[in-house]
């Protein structure tokens, strides 16, 4: 459990500003795929939604979006020992400036406030979950396109932390979208977290962040002492509000899993992509593509193995300067058409070949020295990418490699992205990371199975040997 209180000096924004928190990917939603969503927006406390996402309803607002915010508590215990204002007062003067700072971000959003008690969310979540779904039921929008923004489900206030439950578990239920969004996170948490680096920003216009230091300064209860008086002072200080003037917003971001795919779903898709295009990917020509895959044969640690497998070769392009490095080599797909291309490539390497198989129910018999999982593992639902991981760790040699490599933006329609395919990862085999680098595009991450001797020949091959 995290403590702290809102006088603490906390991680300065500085800090942060260095972590390169700055270089997380963007939201992958445009404005005219914002204009067709719902957004209901959950606050425990007024200054929670202008804080944490005040920019993004901007943003909202601006491109069409249809916009309903919850607002749970009138944040009446935020003076506990105020000698001017009772909390009935502070009440009604904290509801009046949500309403103004809604107003300036958003003026077409709707509002409903929920009168829970202030600090007591986590014995109201069933109202809260309920008010919730009412509130999705009355937008008449498809469960694709609602989208869920509450607090962050970690964030240290155990309001913040229930909504944000609350919010993931309908999400859930009903296949929405979720963004979740921090705000004491950023006082309490340092840079060398991890929870961090698998969020997104939006970025803000200076319209919008006008928009948000309006809707700041409104919530005048919160950034000004209420009078002079011990008990009254400011709540939320100067060196607080620095990590909410950034030209961008942080959020979780959860896509919707309404009719979200699995492994036989890739094969079907990918096999209609592949029919209509030869290169859907332009694995050959994008030069993103070219240097992705330079990085990714630099990182190997060994200059050869005596057995690669591919998983999700496509057609062939990686496979093909694998093979190159390894005794034998076998690329695997779910694609049939895309596998023609790629047996083609290897048609050159009398040890290479190139095999139809729909991961992780059906696998290749052998065991392998390399293993690559590149631009595949989010193609999976998370049961089945627990099943593939078993099935890589039962069929690695000691001492091998396992090299992932994925696009950091949420894909639509899957379940996962590339910082959970690489968190699982870590979490189910515990191999030790013999190397990790992160763009703002992609992550690529090399595991070494346990057991052998990093630098040593392939077993059986003198050193040097090819």
């Amino acid at each position: 459990m995290v403590t702290f209180t809102h006088a603490d000096t906390g991680t300065s924004e500085s800090d942060w500003a260095r972590s390169g928190v700055a270089a997380l990917p963007e939201l992958p939603l445009n404005a005219s795929e914002l204009a067709t969503m719902t957004f209901i927006v959950l606050a425990a406390h007024p200054d929670d939604e202008t804080l944490g996402a005040g920019g993004f309803l901007a943003q909202l607002h601006a491109a069409g979006a249809h916009i309903r915010i919850l607002l749970c508590t009138a944040g009446e215990a935020s003076h506990p020992q105020s000698p001017t204002t009772t909390p009935e007062e502070l009440a009604a003067v904290r509801l009046t400036e949500f309403d103004a700072a809604v107003s300036g971000l958003a003026p077409g959003a709707t509002w409903k406030f929920l009168e829970l008690p202030d600090g007591q969310l986590a014995a109201n979540a069933d109202r809260i979950a309920e008010a919730l779904r009412d509130a999705i039921a009355a937008s008449g929008s498809a469960a694709e396109n609602v989208a869920i923004v509450a607090p962050y489900r970690s964030d240290g206030h155990t309001d913040h932390d229930t909504l944000g439950a609350t919010a993931a578990e309908v999400a859930a239920g009903g296949g929405h979208s979720l963004l979740e969004y921090p705000i004491w996170y950023w006082l309490w948490a340092r840079p060398d977290d991890e929870s961090w680096r698998s969020w997104v920003r939006v970025p803000l216009t200076k319209p919008e962040r006008a928009a948000k230091a309006t809707a700041m300064r409104a919530h005048a209860s919160q950034t000004e002492p209420l009078s002079p008086q011990p008990g009254d002072e400011t709540l939320l200080s100067g060196t607080f509000l620095e990590h909410f003037a950034r030209p961008w917003e942080t959020f979780v971001w959860h896509p919707s899993t309404a009719g979200s795919n699995s492994a036989k779903d890739a094969e079907r898709i990918f096999d209609e992509v592949h029919s209509r295009e030869d290169d859907p990917w332009s694995y050959t020509s994008s030069w993103y593509e070219r240097r992705k895959r330079a990085l990714t044969l630099a990182a190997l640690p060994e200059e050869s193995y005596e057995s690669g497998l591919e998983l999700g070769c496509s057609i062939g392009t990686l496979s093909e300067e694998l093979a190159k490095r390894c005794r034998t080599f076998l690329g695997v797909d779910a694609s049939g058409t895309a596998l023609v291309e790629a047996r083609r490539r290897l048609a050159d390497y009398p040890s290479a070949e190139a095999r139809h198989l729909t991961m992780p129910h059906e696998w290749p018999e052998g065991t392998f020295d390399l293993v690559a999982l590149s631009e595949t593992g989010y193609y999976l639902s998370p049961e089945e990418l627990t099943e593939l991981y078993g099935r890589i760790q039962a069929s690695t040699r000691p001492g091998g490699t396992l090299i992932l490599c994925h696009w950091r933006h949420p894909i639509s329609g899957w379940q996962l992205d590339a910082e959970a395919v690489h968190s699982m990862a870590r979490t189910q085999l515990r191999w030790p990371t013999h190397g990790l680098y992160r763009e703002k595009d992609f992550v690529l991450e090399v595991l070494l199975a346990p057991g052998g001797e990093p630098g040593g020949a392939p077993d059986g091959a003198p050193d040097g040997a090819t």
